[in-house]
């Protein structure tokens, strides 16, 4: 699998490398079978977090309620001169950050 580019709800172009790929298989095996919805998370994320920790660091969330009984698909983005993905995971809330 190449670098995967996807269009987030700015317009911006995100990339998702294949050595993100194989971080969130190995960190985050439970999202896999969902990667093809990461676009749907970045093109129209249902709330937008940016992380207290790093300002260049933007949490989509997204809701699936067919995922494992309903949950966030939490797909995180690098911000930066370019954009990338750093990781993605499920989760049943979405966590603290500025609201963006």
């Amino acid at each position: 699998m190449a670098t995967e580019r996807f269009e987030d709800s700015e317009g911006q172009r995100v990339e998702l490398t294949d050595e993100r790929c194989a971080h969130i298989a190995q960190y985050h095996p439970d999202v896999v079978p969902f990667l093809d919805r990461l676009a749907q998370a970045l093109r129209a994320p249902d709330m937008l977090r940016q992380s207290t920790q790093d300002p260049n660091v933007v949490v989509h969330y997204r809701y699936f309620a067919d995922i494992l009984g309903g949950k966030y698909l939490a797909v995180v983005v690098k911000t930066d001169a370019r954009r990338f993905v750093l990781t993605a995971y499920l989760t049943r809330r979405i966590r603290t950050g500025k609201p963006r």
